[in-house]
């Protein structure tokens, strides 16, 4: 599964990606089932009802048939949907259910061990929050990054002050693979990391902790690509 990208500089200084293949999301929602007061398979159908089509399951303290079990029922859901779902951390666990891809954090396996294991069947995200993670990331074969937080967020604190739109900005002209935007992204600010540079933006609250899930899921979709078209006209690609 090769990942091939075409730039074109935008007149702006941004970078609009035509990306070939697996990466066609703008929108990388992860999973939190604490933040969510419906059963966690209801609230991902929601979202997927609502244009969601990447998922990132991400329930670190589940027992491990329990998480087996929960992305068998995703990966099928996913499949309903056309939508990619992406394992957090367990590599097993991805191979076993046949999931799109992986994510990984600063303490899972090194992204060219999970390359070794996978080859390029499947895609391989990794969480970076430092241009020198993202990097490393991309030298150890990421097929894209989640970069923040951006901005301040409760379930980011352990990862200390917001890096900022600057940070982003740096990112993005220091590696050629995508760049999605995490931390605080929500409605008001998606504008502002599209517009730096970010390929898309990843988000848990937004979505999973509105009252109205598929709404949000929905807004949060037309939103996004609301942005990128306006962003693609202006570096004159319609």
């Amino acid at each position: 599964m090769a990942l091939g990208l075409h730039f074109v500089l935008c007149p702006m200084s941004l970078l609009c990606a035509e990306v070939s293949l697996s990466i066609d999301f703008k929108l990388y929602l992860i999973t939190d089932r604490k933040q969510i007061k419906m059963p966690l398979p209801a609230a991902v159908r929601l979202a997927l009802e609502g244009g969601v089509r990447a998922i990132q399951l991400r329930e670190k303290d589940l027992p491990m048939r329990e998480l087996l079990a929960l992305s068998q029922e995703l990966r099928a859901m996913t499949k309903e949907f056309g939508a990619k779902l992406f394992i957090n951390d367990h590599v097993d666990v991805a191979v076993a259910v046949d999931a799109d891809g992986v994510h990984l954090g600063h303490q899972s396996m090194p992204a060219a061990a999970v390359r070794n294991i996978v080859g390029r069947k499947m895609m391989i995200g990794v969480s970076t929050h430092t241009l020198d993670e993202a990097r490393a990331a991309e030298s150890a074969g990421a097929d894209f990054v989640t970069f923040g937080p951006i901005y301040e967020t409760p379930s980011k604190t352990h990862l200390g002050a917001p890096v900022g739109i600057e940070a982003l900005r740096s990112v993005k002209r220091a590696v050629d693979i995508p760049v999605f935007a995490l931390g605080g992204v929500r409605g008001r600010n998606i504008g502002h990391v599209l517009w730096a540079g970010a390929y898309g933006v990843s988000m848990i609250s937004a979505i999973f902790g509105a009252e109205d899930i598929k709404k949000a899921a929905k807004n949060i979709t037309a939103m996004v690509q609301i942005v990128d078209r306006s962003i693609c006209v202006q570096c004159g690609r319609r």
